[in-house]
């Protein structure tokens, strides 16, 4: 009886466990994913990151000469930190609507 008590809690931790990463979140977990406009800009920030990180490796890697990576690496910058801007007149946008 013990080893049938023990296997059953075995059981439901391991389920509670595999279960964790298959729950959504709350939408107060991440504040302002549930709008379209700003899970998108998210989304775009997060691809540009990506792309920098690229370029860092590619330069770091000897595929980019020090005068491409500067030229790509400003302009990744540029467009990274116009994604922030549209990023934080949507959120003023929505807080201004609360």
């Amino acid at each position: 009886m013990l080893e049938l008590l023990i296997a059953i809690l075995l059981l439901a931790a391991v389920a509670a466990f595999i279960a964790v990463p298959l729950r959504r979140p709350g939408d107060e977990d991440e504040p302002g994913l549930e709008d379209p406009v700003l899970a998108d800009l998210e989304a775009r920030k997060q691809a540009k990151y990506r792309e920098i990180r690229d370029t860092e490796l590619d330069h770091a890697q000897s595929k980019l000469s020090d005068e491409e990576f500067a030229r790509q690496d400003a302009e990744l910058r540029r467009e990274a930190i116009a994604i922030l801007k549209e990023i934080d007149a949507a959120e003023a946008e929505r807080a201004g609507e609360r």
